[in-house]
């Protein structure tokens, strides 16, 4: 007794620590005293019928208090356990555990009182009948009440209402939460009629009291089946985390086959209430689709290059810089610079690593990286050790619509980070390039290529002084949903109920998403920053998988949002624009891949012009830059990118007969 009015007392004090009123405190002192009672009611009842078994000869138990001990025994013990505070409405497996750990102690000690007083026991079999009888009376009436309360996954209201008819895609912890959480919701928003497994191992079974009709990759055979049988589902949901790719594509197909639509949960841990399933659901996502391989990161080398060191992260407000900004942030920095000359833009990124990253000293400065002079005053004053420099001018047409603008930035700005970060004694300087320059067509890339030439003769001149800056530059293809891509471009247009707009039926990218892009730029700049690993200036290359067709993207763009392509959405082909061409190239004839030991990352064979040389060039760009003079700007470009192959006019070359072929 004075362990449960000691317990009593600490209870209250915890409930008025988190400010319980007194009104609540007594009504969970209520509820409490009715567990209490109840399992002292169904103890009794156990002790009375485990006699019964035990000895059916003489039922009534011996001594006739014993029910009442049975009572004493469970509110004893099941204090330490929890019992009266269990939410009967929310028992759980643990829960019962609990009770059966609970009920088997408190057979144990009504045993040993029985001996113990010299009464003997009903027969041999009588503490196994106690201890059944305890856990029977404790567990039934709580499932009873949860099963009616909340009926279960395999419930006939979970298999049956007025809701889309669906089939689940994948098995295991994640349908089975949905099919629970679906079976809570009076609204019955989908009946699942059948789950498709992602192994075929798995056909035949049942899961919650659906079958399993076959896997992922028979998913078309299983439709058939089902279209035959008149019970085709009207969408397929995607439960499991990890389906995508080719499997996730070539579900997507036969989807597509039968008019289906395809839509996916959220992450276990992202899930919303449970009576809330319809919006639960999400449209699958394009990153989904691409076919690639999880990278292993080295984080430790790339955690080695940035703890505890000041860093300047140029474009932070743009799509690469700010998700630069991002990882470098978990990587503990002594201080990260935020460098953009959009305020709207860099205000965002400040605001968000405030909330992510609180601890992290960082500056956001609102500067051009044109401006030589700013940039040499700011390295001056922060003294950065590693610089990242994503600022750039990078869409094609604006670029080609102004050129000088483009080339002040893309390699004039280029210039003025490298300058000053060098000297201000920075280690390492990391340029985010493209490939946009290899083999350019138009004065973006070339302009890229120009300045992947620039810090190409600064990594080798560093080399000769052990003191100079490591210079390292990354070149890689288009990141899904970076600002102006053609992804958001194809969204907005769905919005608006089209036409998607597609340059050419032929139009080919390579595509990472940011975040894995990023991820493999700190690793080459972890990389990079050792010098025996990387040849004179050699350029890292991420390997960007197979190219995708940007008409295959608009269409299967088109299908994830529940729609036809060229039926209920039009793709409209516009022609080439200025500056574009048909596909993107990762290295130059001239530039052998080469491997580096680091899944995801190639080093590119060097092309490298003499600094001097390079430095003269940039000397005539810049005059050429001050006195708005174009044309000779673009003379100087095509003489220091020989490769140059500028494709000003854009134009509709070879789209007819394209067009026709489709």
């Amino acid at each position: 007794m004075r362990l449960g009015i000691a317990y009593s007392q600490r209870r209250k004090d915890a409930l008025s620590g988190f400010g319980m009123t007194k009104r609540h405190t007594s009504r969970l002192a209520a509820r409490i005293g009715l567990n209490l009672a109840l399992d002292g009611g169904l103890s009794g009842l156990a002790v009375l019928a485990a006699g019964w078994l035990a000895d059916p000869a003489r039922p009534l138990p011996q001594p006739l208090a014993l029910p009442l001990a049975g009572a004493a025994a469970i509110w004893l013990i099941g204090v330490p356990f929890g019992l009266s505070r269990l939410h009967w409405r929310f028992t759980s497996l643990r829960d019962l555990a609990w009770i059966g750990g609970a009920s088997l102690l408190a057979a144990l000690m009504l045993t040993l009182l029985l001996v113990g007083a010299g009464l003997g026991l009903p027969s041999a079999s009588y503490p196994a009948c106690l201890a059944l009888c305890l856990i029977a009376a404790l567990t039934t009436p709580r499932l009873l009440y949860r099963l009616r309360r909340h009926p279960g996954p395999g419930s006939a209201s979970a298999q049956t209402g007025d809701g889309a008819t669906a089939i689940l895609v994948g098995t295991g912890e994640a349908s089975e939460l949905f099919l629970s959480a679906l079976a809570r919701n009076s609204a019955n928003p989908y009946r699942v009629v059948g789950l498709i497994a992602r192994s075929s191992h798995h056909t035949g079974r049942r899961i919650c009291g659906h079958d399993i009709l076959g896997a992922v990759a028979q998913a078309e055979p299983v439709l058939v089946r089902l279209q035959k049988s008149g019970a085709l589902p009207e969408l397929l949901i995607i439960t499991s985390p990890d389906l995508n790719g080719d499997s996730l594509a070539g579900l997507l197909a036969a989807a597509n086959r039968f008019g289906l639509r395809v839509l996916r949960t959220p992450n276990l841990t992202a899930l919303a209430p449970a009576n809330d399933v319809s919006l639960q659901l999400q449209p699958i996502a394009i990153e989904d689709l691409l076919n690639r391989q999880q990278v292993t990161l080295n984080r430790e080398g790339m955690a080695a290059l940035i703890r505890d060191r000041r860093v300047l992260v140029t474009g932070a407000g743009g799509s690469i810089g700010s998700e630069l900004a991002r990882q470098v942030a978990g990587f503990d920095p002594a201080e990260i610079m935020l460098l953009d000359n959009g305020e709207f833009a860099l205000w965002q990124i400040d605001l968000e690593l405030g909330q992510v990253a609180p601890a992290t000293l960082r500056r956001a400065v609102i500067a051009d990286v044109r401006d030589a002079g700013r940039m040499q005053s700011l390295c001056a004053e922060f003294r950065p050790e590693l610089v990242f420099h994503a600022a750039a001018l990078k869409h094609v047409p604006i670029v080609e619509a102004n050129p000088l603008e483009g080339l002040h930035t893309n390699v004039l700005g280029t210039r003025a980070v490298a300058d000053a970060a060098r000297s201000c004694g920075a280690e390492l300087m990391v340029l985010i390039s493209t490939d946009k320059a290899v083999n350019p067509s138009s004065v973006m890339g070339a302009s890229k290529r120009l300045a992947e030439m620039y810090c190409q003769g600064l990594e080798i001149a560093g080399r000769r002084v052990a003191s100079e800056m490591r210079c390292v530059t990354v070149r890689f293809g288009n990141v899904l949903g970076s600002t102006g891509s053609v992804v958001p471009l194809f969204q907005q247009q769905l919005a608006h109920g089209g036409p998607l707009t597609v340059t050419h039926p032929d139009m080919q990218r390579y595509f990472m998403t940011v975040r894995e892009a990023v991820s493999l730029v700190l690793q080459a700049s972890a990389v990079g920053s050792r010098e025996e690993a990387v040849e004179d200036g050699g350029i890292f290359v991420l390997d960007m998988g197979e190219p995708v067709k940007i008409l295959d993207l608009a269409r299967q763009m088109i299908r994830l949002a529940g729609l036809k392509p060229d039926i209920d959405i039009e793709v409209r082909f516009t022609g080439l624009r200025p500056g574009e061409k048909l596909f993107e190239e990762l290295f130059h004839g001239n530039e052998a891949p080469a491997p580096t030991g680091y899944p995801g990352l190639l080093m590119a064979t060097p092309r490298t012009a003499d600094l001097r040389l390079v430095s003269n060039a940039l000397r005539e760009l810049e005059q050429a830059v001050a006195a708005g003079d174009a044309e000779a700007a673009l003379q100087i470009l095509a003489r220091m990118v020989p490769e140059f192959d500028h494709n000003a006019p854009g134009g509709q070359a070879g789209l007819a007969v394209s067009t026709a072929a489709q």
